[in-house]
């Protein structure tokens, strides 16, 4: 009886946390909805994901910039290891290096 009495005296507690979750995963699918985000399944999967033309070419462009960024990288780490070669050298081979590319050059 006791047991009994506790659940009735605790019930519009429990019946009020469970409201609050459900309005909050509610208000957050609904915000993720509203901001074009896809929605994710009990394992994080898309669940009916944007596939519009809009979003192709949204990828498209992305993939080309992140191509370009690839290769600036690319060409900015070869003048680091320059830098870092001329820095580390010692000064009679690099002005030797100098002389040679000035002999080269006339």
């Amino acid at each position: 009886m006791e047991k009994l009495q506790f659940l009735m005296d605790a019930a519009p507690l429990i019946v009020t946390v469970v409201a609050i979750g459900t309005a909050g995963w509610a208000f957050t699918t609904w915000l993720r909805i509203k901001n074009g985000y896809p929605l994710d399944g009990s394992w994080g999967q898309a669940l009916y994901p944007q596939r519009n033309d809009e979003t192709i070419e949204r990828v498209k462009l992305l993939s080309q910039e992140n191509a370009q960024l690839r290769a600036e990288l690319g060409s900015i780490k070869d003048r680091l290891a320059n830098v870092e070669r001329i820095v580390t050298d010692s000064s009679h081979s690099l002005d030797r290096e100098i002389e040679q590319l000035r002999g080269r050059a006339n």
